[in-house]
């Protein structure tokens, strides 16, 4: 199986590592194109092909994923399209904003179209850590599991309607973005504190690290673990209580839910 990237800007190289290190692909199976070659060197190097032609790097692929801003996403249809073969060729598109309708309008010829997956991952794919939403178009529907597989050796997964691909590219696309600000915000705290900002920033992940590990096993409520190391006058409660007067809990749901209305 072949897959070409096209687009090898932040999520697009992101993305091509992620396969590098991963193990559903050789390197040799794996194709980059990128309009900007310098932006190419480093799958070079890591026995990926690259290449500046778009159509070069979909011929002979089996999936073929636009990784590109959305404003470019139709520019690359219409360059790619006379020499796809839908009969085999899965098209993933990684582009936010831009509908499954849209795809299936911009790639028909002659009533026909290919198989379409929206994916939308955050920028955790590149250490195989992301947390992709997946949507295949009616044709796509009979590779899903093909499609699936590739994401799930690069973090987690979930198909779902396309209604709710925003939503979960606000809650983890962009939230993989708050998660970061509070390791900031955090660590800044921790220099108050007196801790250098390199031993701050190391503190504050191993905690995050093992509060992820507690709950992923435990499958508890966050709720029952936070009781767990708040006793009553404790430090804990006087953080958590003093967080809360600050707005924290509200920060963060207005924040994720913030992108999805309507500009002003």
């Amino acid at each position: 199986m072949r897959i070409s990237i096209i687009g090898a800007g932040e999520m697009g190289g992101a993305f091509a590592m992620g396969l590098l290190k991963g193990t559903i692909f050789q390197p040799s199976e794996i194709t980059v194109s990128n309009r900007h070659e310098d932006k190419l060197s480093p799958f070079a190097r890591l026995g990926a092909g690259v290449t500046t032609d778009n159509r070069a790097a979909a011929d002979g692929a089996d999936i073929v994923a636009i990784v590109v801003k959305p404003d470019v996403v139709y520019t690359v249809v219409e360059e790619l399209k006379p020499i796809l073969d839908y009969s085999r060729q899965v098209i993933v598109n990684m582009a936010a904003s831009i509908s499954i309708a849209e795809l299936e309008q911009w790639f028909d010829k002659d009533g026909e179209v290919p198989g379409i997956f929206q994916v939308l991952p955050n920028i955790g794919i590149e250490e195989r850590a992301s947390m992709s939403f997946i949507t295949p178009n009616t044709k796509g529907s009979a590779d899903s599991a093909k499609v699936q597989s590739i994401f799930d050796d690069l973090g987690r997964t979930m198909l779902v309607n396309e209604r709710l691909l925003n939503s979960g590219n606000a809650l983890a696309g962009c939230g993989i973005a708050y998660a970061m600000r509070y390791v900031r915000a955090a660590a800044e705290a921790g220099v108050e504190l007196g801790f250098s900002g390199k031993d701050a920033t190391g503190i504050i992940l191993q905690t995050m690290e093992g509060a992820v590990k507690l709950l992923k096993a435990s499958g508890n409520h966050p709720e029952v673990e936070i009781d767990k190391v708040t006793t009553p006058g404790g430090m804990t409660i006087r953080g958590l209580n003093t967080m809360e007067k600050y707005g924290f809990s509200n920060a963060v749901i207005e924040g994720i839910k913030a992108p999805l209305k309507p500009k002003a």
